[in-house]
């Protein structure tokens, strides 16, 4: 047993820094030389590890390399939209093999199915591999995923993926594990493993892009809710605290994701005198615009603040973090405004921030998902940051999953951290 702890410790810490050398290793899993030598002539028997190079330093012998042998698994995350998909495949080290991105039907009587596993073989292809060379499928998607019947909601932008067992089907069609989850909660979890949020316990995280989006976590877990539509707070009523009116909203209460998607921010800000083809420009032009931007840009955060004090007066989270292309183009100008704001509304001195993952988050986030569950079927590792998401099925006897298919990021230990 421990041995097997030992082992499991070595390949958390080469999966978690990269290629080390021995002594590297030995400081970093904290057992001797000679038992360090052993281990890794062992997982090299196994083929676990592999030699990859060496690394030279002052005047002694330059140091062998050894690193986690990526051909043991290999997984594929999306970034399912409308407009595109975006595909990447990675080996088992997190180590990108291949991208790719193409134009999906979503409409309604669509084959979605078929022309998704098509492009699922087009980009294994791409890295070199063959579909059964791969252990897991995570899908990031614009809804609410509920973990009961496996189907979307809230996804009217991609008709041709509702009123099925997704995750069913899709597994079916490819013979591999596949998880579709909310593409909020995938950036949320980008998030906890290499963002702003990996030290949070519980943490809020609120999208503003061309629609509106949410994830919470509490206690390191994503709260997901009885049918998957924990975080939709686009749907929250909320009142409107802007200084001037569009017209187009009750002053006394509306949808929030009527207050905050792009075209009411667009219509916000002319209501300013300020002009933007998107939500994002319009924030981007009001920065250079003097007086009337920055009034239009503490309206627009007036808005944001009154939805996030409702969650944060119940979940009363250590952070809040805005992401998507609005609150990007606001950057930390605008959440300290948000920050301001929501500080007249509530108790708790919340600090908010701006989302660090860069690039296409959601990916991103698909791709910590797959990789950590790949590791967790191949290596029984539950890191601090293993989500195991809903539909997941678990071929290779390992540590249990946490209850419901939910995240469970804490209590790190060497063996397992949930």
């Amino acid at each position: 047993m421990l041995r097997e702890m030992n082992d499991r410790a070595a390949i958390d810490a080469l999966l978690r820094e990269g290629a080390l050398t021995r002594s590297e290793l030995e400081y970093s899993i904290g057992l001797s030389k000679p038992a360090t030598a052993q281990l890794l002539a062992r997982l090299e028997q196994d083929g676990i590890v592999v030699k990859t190079g060496v690394r030279s330093g002052g005047r002694g012998p330059r140091a062998q390399l050894w690193t986690v042998n990526g051909k043991l698994g290999h997984v594929v995350a999306v970034d399912l939209t409308p407009q595109e998909a975006d595909f990447v495949v990675s080996d088992i080290t997190g180590a990108v093999l291949a991208e790719h991105r193409v134009h999906l039907p979503v409409e309604a009587g669509a084959d979605v199915v078929g022309s998704f596993g098509k492009a699922v073989g087009d980009v294994v292809k791409l890295a070199g591999l063959q579909l059964t060379d791969l252990h897991h499928v995570v899908i990031g998607a614009q809804g609410a995923f509920d973990p009961r019947t496996g189907r979307l909601s809230s996804a009217p932008h991609i008709p041709g993926w509702l009123g099925f067992d997704v995750p069913a089907r899709l597994s079916a069609e490819l013979d591999i594990d596949v998880v579709i989850e909310n593409d909020v909660n995938l950036v949320a979890i980008a998030e906890m493993t290499t963002g702003l949020a990996t030290e949070c316990r519980d943490f809020v995280l609120v999208w503003l892009s061309e629609g509106v989006g949410g994830a919470v976590v509490v206690g390191r877990r994503l709260l997901r809710g009885a049918s998957g539509g924990g975080g939709e707070i686009d749907w929250m009523r909320v009142p409107d605290p802007a200084s001037v009116s569009t017209g187009e909203t009750e002053r006394s209460g509306s949808r929030f994701g009527d207050l905050v998607s792009s075209p009411a921010i667009v219509k916000l800000a002319a209501a300013h005198g300020i002009e933007g083809e998107t939500g994002w420009a319009a924030v981007a032009a009001a920065a250079e615009a003097g007086p009337s931007g920055e009034v239009f840009l503490d309206d627009l955060a007036r808005r944001v603040a009154t939805a996030v004090a409702g969650i944060v007066s119940v979940v009363d989270p250590e952070l809040v973090l805005l992401c998507g292309d609005v609150s990007r183009a606001g950057g930390e100008p605008f959440a300290a405004r948000v920050s301001t704001r929501l500080h007249e509304l509530v108790l708790p001195e919340t600090p908010v921030g701006i989302a660090s993952v860069q690039g296409n988050a959601v990916r991103a986030g698909a791709l910590q998902s797959a990789l950590l569950s790949v590791r967790h079927d191949v290596f029984g590792l539950v890191s601090p940051t293993t989500p195991s998401l809903p539909g997941s099925r678990r071929s290779v006897e390992g540590p249990p999953a946490s209850p419901a298919g939910d995240p469970d990021l804490s209590n790190s230990s060497t063996v397992s951290h949930r």
